[in-house]
C-alpha cells in the first residue's frame, strides 16, 4: 500500500526556514513523481514543487521559485522541501503527493496518492 507521511511543519517567523519531510513507503519513489502542495481554508490546493516530474526533472511554482528547494534521499525513502525566506502568505497545510511515472507536474489532478498534511504557520 502506498503511504506518504509529511512532517516538519510548525510555527516560524517571517524570513525564517523550515524543512518538510515526506516519508514514502509501498513504492520505489524513483519510479514516481512526487509533488509538494499547500492549501488554506477556502482555497484550492496549490502545487509548489515536484521531483522526477515531467521529463524526470524538478519544477517549481513561480510563487516559491528561489525560496523553496525539493530534494530526495533514496536510502531513507524520503522527499524534502526546504523552505527559506518564509512569508506569512506561506501559511498553509502542506501535502506531499505521488503518481507513478514522471508525468506529474504541479496540478492536483495529476496525482493519486496523498499524505495527510503538516501545518506551517508563518508569523509577521
Amino acid at each position: 500500500e502506498v503511504q506518504l507521511v509529511e512532517s516538519g511543519g510548525g510555527l516560524v517567523q517571517a524570513g525564517g526556514s523550515l524543512r518538510l519531510s515526506c516519508a514514502a513507503s509501498g513504492f520505489a519513489f524513483g519510479d514516481y513523481a512526487v509533488g509538494w502542495f499547500r492549501q488554506t481554508p477556502g482555497k484550492q490546493r496549490e502545487g509548489l514543487s515536484c521531483i522526477l516530474c515531467m521529463g524526470g526533472s524538478t519544477n517549481y511554482a513561480d510563487s516559491v521559485k528561489g525560496r523553496f528547494t525539493i530534494s530526495s534521499d533514496n536510502a531513507k525513502n524520503t522527499v524534502y522541501l526546504q523552505m527559506n525566506s518564509l512569508k506569512p502568505e506561506d501559511t498553509a497545510v502542506y501535502y506531499c503527493a505521488a503518481v507513478r511515472g514522471h508525468g506529474g507536474e504541479l496540478f492536483v489532478e495529476e496525482y493519486d496518492n496523498w499524505g495527510q498534511g503538516t501545518q506551517v504557520t508563518v508569523t509577521s
